[in-house]
């Protein structure tokens, strides 16, 4: 069957099930039912709450007149219901969401001692989860006081801090175990599975965000294409709010940050919207390649919205909105400060600049079909326009890793359609659906050569230099004559690349968790249909088993899945074709090929432990191996990468989370990993000729020997001062470019002054590089045997041992501490309240690397130590 009538095919079974006579929403179910005393009369105003003492969650409702009650938007979780009520004994059950299919539960009270209040506290089995998927809940009652690194890519950050294997890079970029940014996202049930970096995109603001889970295991049928790390989140909803709720918060800190923010939610019984609105300003936007803030302005607005409407008792419709659009410059280093010309003329400090504007419309209808299912149908649009502006003065832009101007008009458009339906009966938790997206990709790309040694330096496929400076002629035939037409030092003109294509991807999913006694078994099928620069077709099955053993709090569980991994959108265009352009394929080093799609085999085992109701810990060894592994290439000190492919790659590793629930006001969180990148050679497409070339083996500069975030919050008085602090350990990521101090010695003085090189002077004093005083092999700076040498941000490999895949050079390992204080009511008011939190970033100050010279991103510092000082108002 081709792809067009498969197609079809799987419109027309959507519109077939809209016919069939859900009020949960994607990644969120419900709890409703009636409260009755023992003669079978309703009883009013009890008191109903649920909790999930591992993420924070917790929620409360009174029961109406008839004694009725409802949580609606309830996150995929196993949670502790209580019931109280005067003069009844106190009501307990475990509640298990795992499906947006409604649960109605009906209560019976006994008679027993009166009482207003009563805390009942969950015990070792209800910490764990009977599940064969390892993944990590966090709630909003513990990440609204989690102290975060970016106030530009919040999201981003706190996904890095709370989930284990998150390796943390620059500029929101995560490494999500061993891969590079192949990570995905559900709100609300949308899948968003394009770049998510502020680099790429604008970020879902955190005040959107309700709860998350990250799945760091196996994943599910429901879930293909990037799926090291699988983010699902449940937005903010304000159905049932019948009064207006919501919070005004003004800050200010370090850099001339400055946010202002609003959300608002309001609702009554069967309709509600929530709305965030957030601006920012800083000083410090983008994480730059100097400790010291150069050139680093920018600017981002969000706007979020979230509209339910309850059509009748069967239907209900859902609206998710956002638009942001962020302004931001380039971070420049000391080498881009007064640059000259050839002539030795200042042409003016480098002044390059991105602009990205991010528009998401995605409605969705779901249809309660009977008690047991539900089905849903949801579309969806999402563009990204990203803007890259070079320096008025094209040949301000030059600098020691850029010999080019750039300019670049690039947009991304995601529209589909997505269906399913959910069926709960007995042992079975049955899904099934379809996905259809079709992705528009548009590339504007302008170059030009602004450094007259590049045509001078250039040689033909002999070596033989093809241009001759004294006649200013180049070879016909040669590279050089390719290029002399853009040289802007020799009156050339700007080169444009223009390419449009649009691709094609449809996902068909089953997969059933099927619960007996203590055995958990969770299969699934998934079938994708993928067509892009080149086509490919994947059935991909899913395989979890989980065993629990009541006794000890114990889960053992194993899981296999096998996934699709498609190219990068991004830079797609350029990236396949532009070895077929004459000028790109001279300028920047290519290997021809079609974005060839790649398949992954994943294995993963691990165990949940409860000790009592204190502690549960969370671990799972994994083990993937991955045919046409995606990567990026870095285009010089820009924001602009290029999607390239690896042969193979082999990913092995550990993560574990232990949390602590709330004792006595105490919580802890503390997630770590540690996941090697071993990718194979060669390089099999992709423009930017990187690293491995060599043939052997190499780890990749995402692999991180182990890193571990421990987050831990008091409070001792619900309504009292409250302390969060953050504990963030880096062991470093690989740094390639620095192989042996020999290396190191040929760098300039910015850089070397980046990584803290040094060696020792007479007397053994130790000698640190710095901008205008580089070390070098003369008498006068190190000599030519120096002794005593080193880097104080990157770890250098001693002399002979390096090796790219047993010791290869890494960033210096790091600890970093962040600490917030605050007050949530400082007036201890009931209706209206102020806030006041006070936050230190980076509180000792470290002054620590990211990456170095990395091929794929380039040079960044982790961010001096800033505080922030937030005022709120809250009704």
């Amino acid at each position: 069957m081709g792809f067009r009538r498969i197609t079809i095919f799987a419109f027309v079974l959507g519109l077939l099930f809209c016919g069939v006579p859900s009020k949960a929403q994607g990644n969120a179910g419900s709890i409703e039912g009636t409260v009755k005393d023992p003669s079978e009369s309703s009883v009013a105003n009890a008191t109903v709450e649920i909790s999930y003492p591992v993420s924070g969650y917790t929620r409360t409702v009174a029961t109406g007149a008839d004694g009725s009650f409802r949580f609606s938007n309830v996150p995929f979780n196993t949670y502790h219901l209580v019931v109280t009520a005067s003069g009844f004994a106190p009501f307990t059950e475990d509640i298990d969401v795992r499906s947006n299919v409604p649960i109605t539960v009906q209560i019976g009270l006994k008679i027993g001692t009166a009482a207003t209040s009563v805390t009942v506290e969950a015990n070792g089995g209800d910490l764990v989860e009977n599940e064969s998927t390892f993944h990590t809940d966090v709630d909003r009652g513990l990440f609204d006081k989690l102290p975060l690194e970016s106030a530009s890519s919040s999201f981003s950050s706190l996904v890095t801090l709370v989930s284990p294997g998150a390796a943390a890079d620059s500029n929101g970029l995560l490494h999500g175990l061993g891969d590079h940014a192949e990570n995905s996202y559900s709100v609300d049930g949308q899948p968003f599975t394009d770049q998510f970096s502020k680099v790429f995109s604008n970020q879902l603001p955190t005040d959107a965000i309700q709860s998350m889970e990250v799945i760091s295991g196996a994943p599910p049928a429901e879930f293909g294409d990037k799926t090291s790390l699988v983010v699902k989140v449940t937005t903010r909803s304000g159905l049932g709010v019948t009064r207006p709720t919501g919070t005004l918060t003004a800050s200010y800190g370090s850099f001339g940050t400055a946010n202002l923010g609003l959300d608002l939610a309001y609702g009554g019984q069967n309709w509600g919207n929530f709305v965030a609105l957030n601006g920012l300003k800083s000083g410090r936007f983008l994480d730059p390649p100097e400790f010291t803030v150069l050139h680093d302005k920018g600017n981002l607005e969000n706007v979020f919205d979230r509209f339910d409407y309850n059509l009748s008792q069967v239907d209900s419709i859902h609206l998710n909105f956002q638009y942001s659009r962020s302004w931001f410059q380039t971070p420049n280093t000391f080498d881009n400060l007064n640059v000259l010309d050839a002539d030795g003329n200042n042409v003016g400090d480098t002044d390059q600049r991105s602009k990205i504007g991010t528009f998401n419309i995605a409605p969705t209808w779901t249809r309660l079909i009977s008690s047991s299912a539900v089905f849903t149908l949801g579309a969806f649009v999402r563009r990204d326009h990203y803007n890259y502006y070079p320096s008025n003065n094209p040949f301000a832009d030059l600098g020691p890793i850029n010999s080019e101007t750039i300019s670049q008009d690039r947009n991304l458009t995601n529209a589909g359609i997505r269906s399913d339906i959910s069926y709960v009966k007995g042992i079975h938790n049955i899904k099934a659906g379809v996905t259809f997206q079709h992705t528009f990709l548009n590339e504007n790309d302008r170059f030009g050569i602004i450094d007259p040694n590049v045509l001078p330096s250039t040689t033909d496929d002999a070596g033989v230099p093809c241009f001759d400076p004294i006649s200013n002629t180049a070879t016909p035939g040669t590279p050089c004559a390719v290029l002399l037409p853009i040289d802007l030092t020799r009156a050339g003109n700007i080169f444009t690349f223009r390419g449009h294509t649009d691709i094609k991807e449809l996902a068909l999913y089953v997969q059933d968790t099927i619960t007996k006694g203590r055995w958990s078994f969770n299969l699934g099928l998934r079938g994708d249909l993928y067509r892009g620069l080149e086509p490919r077709s994947e059935a991909e099955p899913r395989l979890g088993i989980a065993y629990n053993i009541k006794p000890t709090n114990t889960v053992l569980r194993v899981s296999y899945a096998r996934t699709m991994e498609t190219p990068f959108n991004e830079n797609l265009i350029v990236a396949t074709t532009g070895c077929n352009v004459d000028v790109i394929a001279a300028l920047i080093p290519c290997i021809p090929a079609n974005s060839p799609v790649g398949f992954r085999n994943e294995f993963h085992a691990g165990f949940q432990q409860a000790f009592g109701r204190y502690l549960v810990v969370d671990a799972e060894y994994l083990w993937k191996y991955t045919h046409n592994a995606y990567d990026f290439s870095i285009l010089g000190n820009t924001p602009i990468t290029f999607p390239i492919v690896w042969n193979n790659s082999k990913i092995p590793g550990f993560a574990l989370r232990a949390s602590v629930p709330d004792f006595h006001g105490f919580t802890a969180l503390v997630v770590m990993s540690s996941v090697a990148a071993r990718y194979f050679p060669p390089q099999v497409g992709g423009l930017g000729v990187t690293v491995g070339q060599s043939g052997s083996v190499f780890r990749i500069d995402h692999d991180e020997k182990f890193n571990s975030t421990t987050h831990l919050q008091y409070q001792p008085w619900k309504r009292g001062p409250w302390l969060g602090f953050n504990w963030r350990y880096d062991s470093g990521l690989v740094a390639g470019a620095v192989p042996d101090f020999a290396t190191a010695l040929t760098f300039d003085g910015d850089q070397q002054a980046a990584i803290g090189l040094f060696c020792a002077g007479p007397g053994g004093q130790r000698i640190m590089a710095s901008l205008t005083s580089p070390l070098t092999n003369d008498p006068a700076s190190c000599g030519p045997s120096p002794t005593g040498t080193g880097a104080t941000r990157v770890k250098i490999p001693a002399d002979g041992t390096e090796n790219d895949d047993h010791n290869p050079p890494r960033i210096a390992p790091r600890h970093l501490f962040d600490v917030s204080v605050g007050d949530d009511d400082l007036f201890h008011g009931d209706r209206y309240k102020w806030s006041l939190r006070f936050t230190v970033i980076n509180l000792t100050n470290k002054e620590a690397l990211y990456n170095f010279l990395s091929t794929f991103s380039g040079t960044h510092f982790v961010s001096p130590r800033s505080e922030t000082v937030e005022l709120g108002f809250h009704f």
